[in-house]
């Protein structure tokens, strides 16, 4: 993984609303973590910090080094809340991680070659990304920042079904495992009207219809 994430936090015993509003004002963000056998801890973080982190794609789909009172716990994003109209995050819950212990993450789809897309580029179709993430299960030293997915040499008609992708070992989407009808498109080369006369040729058939 090419980006590593390091926040300080504090824990915090002063709850609700008033309080919370209070922590924003001076620049703190209310937070939760919770998970691996331990009780829920509430906590804050630095606004800025997590602004600037979660600028990242990677920031949802990396374990992050949370450092509490001075003590490291490993954490996944959960949930991040952000204010309807204004520029700041409202509340963060972190999902503390466990070296032994499978996760589920969601993580996102990078589409390759799009540019050169042989179904776009001869073909005149339109690709359409029916999924840009994917949840996953691993252990967290096995979680992929993102999967990729190469639509090069895709043509109209084609598609990418879950099962094609190639997943990093160790990694396995959990989509699959409820049955082959969970297997399903995550992009594929429609065609469109500005599709190439040969392939309308051959969609019709290439013949004249006889005169009566």
């Amino acid at each position: 993984m090419s980006v590593n994430f390091e926040l300080q936090a504090e824990s915090r015993t002063e709850r609700g609303k008033g309080a919370s509003r209070r922590l924003r004002r001076a620049g703190r963000l209310p937070a939760i973590i919770y998970g691996a056998g331990k009780e829920p801890m509430s906590i804050t973080l630095d606004h800025s910090a997590v602004w600037l982190s979660q600028e990242y794609e990677a920031f949802y789909s990396h374990i992050l080094n949370v450092t509490i009172d001075g003590k490291l716990e490993k954490a996944i994003v959960r949930d991040l809340q952000r204010h309807p109209y204004k520029p700041f995050l409202v509340h963060m819950d972190l999902q503390r991680v466990s070296d032994n212990e499978p996760v589920r993450v969601h993580v996102p789809l990078h589409f390759l070659n799009e540019e050169t897309c042989v179904g776009v580029k001869k073909g005149g179709g339109m690709l359409s990304h029916q999924s840009v993430e994917v949840e996953v299960e691993c252990l967290p030293r096995d979680l992929p920042e993102y999967i990729e997915v190469d639509v090069g040499e895709m043509n109209v008609g084609d598609s990418v079904h879950l099962s094609q992708l190639t997943m990093p070992q160790g990694v396995t989407l959990t989509a699959l495992a409820q049955g082959p009808d969970h297997d399903l498109p995550v992009v594929s080369v429609l065609k469109t009207r500005g599709g190439s006369a040969a392939e309308d040729e051959e969609s019709e058939g290439g013949e004249e219809t006889p005169e009566a």
